[in-house]
């Protein structure tokens, strides 16, 4: 059974590549409904059941603040803010009203998508252990923790989604497009080259491990026991 989720956000651009993406790479276990403005959000809501909402703040007509108190008044659903309000105060403000996790635009594909699977999972009681293991790297996508051998390492999200990626991908070649697309984003106006920069940051956050990290000759990066 699918789940179903509601984007409340003006930017249709945004609604397209969420809803593509959610849709690809979910084979069809995520049905994405849209909203343009908050008004069309709050009728969503009221009349129709949905295991997520992803909330931007500034919305015509009815903000994401107001959405979400108005949801907490009547339901538990896991909330997520998506918004380019990314002070600390606003954050706050979202924790106070019930959301459940905050990012901030621009925002990597992957990580919203992780983020998305593990409240549901937990919403749904469907929390279990789903650790991958490849060589000494070990990775829990849903406590967000890597470790190599026995000892954690902290990975910020871009580099966490890279080896989230590469992990799905043991022994095959992940283009830079490839990735540049599934965590930056179809809108990044950045080159290739922010890959490989992040790649060099994971390979030094990996230690004795980054070694299984391997350059692929004018492709990209692949992940080797």
């Amino acid at each position: 059974m699918p789940f179903r989720l509601l984007l409340v956000e003006d930017d249709a651009e945004i609604r397209e590549i969420v809803t593509d993406y959610f849709t690809d790479k979910s084979g069809g276990a995520f049905i994405v409904d849209t909203a343009r403005t908050g008004e069309e959000g709050l009728q969503k809501c009221a009349f129709l059941e949905y295991d997520l909402v992803l909330l931007d703040v500034m919305l015509p007509e009815v903000d994401g603040f107001t959405i979400c108190r108005e949801i907490r008044r009547r339901s538990t659903v896991p909330v997520i803010f998506i918004t380019a309000r990314d002070k600390e105060s606003d954050k706050l403000h979202g924790y106070r009203l019930g959301c459940d996790d905050y990012i901030a635009k621009p925002f990597s594909l992957a990580e919203l998508y992780a983020k998305v699977t593990a409240l549901i999972r937990r919403a749904k009681g469907m929390v279990k252990n789903d650790i991958v293991s490849v060589g000494t790297i070990r990775l829990d996508p849903y406590r967000y923790t890597v470790h190599v051998h026995d000892t954690e390492v902290e990975l910020a999200p871009m580099e966490f989604a890279i080896l989230s990626i590469l992990m799905e991908n043991v022994g095959r070649p992940v283009t830079r497009e490839s990735l540049l697309i599934r965590v930056w984003g179809y809108d990044f106006e950045g080159n290739e080259r922010v890959v490989d920069n992040h790649v060099k940051k994971l390979r030094k956050a990996l230690g004795e491990a980054s070694g299984q990290v391997r350059t692929v000759f004018k492709q990209g990066y692949k992940l080797e026991e």
